[in-house]
């Protein structure tokens, strides 16, 4: 991982009722980390995709902006 810059997985699952739940986003180390998180807020769920991204974190190292604080929030 780059100095100011977090991974971010944007997941789309099938929840064990069949709800379909889009735009799912979850911090981690590595993909198999950021599963693990959807697994256990969902269990028996679904994942349908799974797609990376790097998120920078601009905000940490000096200037912050609108979009890393929306980042932040909906990542909690």
């Amino acid at each position: 991982m780059l100095a100011g810059t977090m991974s971010k997985y944007l997941f789309r699952i099938r929840t064990r009722s069949g709800v379909i739940v889009e735009h799912l986003s979850l911090f981690g180390r590595d993909e198999e980390e950021a599963r693990r998180k959807v697994e256990q807020i969902y269990n028996r769920c679904e994942i349908l995709e799974c797609r990376h991204q790097e998120v920078s974190m601009n905000g940490r190292l000096g200037s912050i902006n609108y979009e890393d604080v929306v980042d932040l929030i909906s990542a909690s």
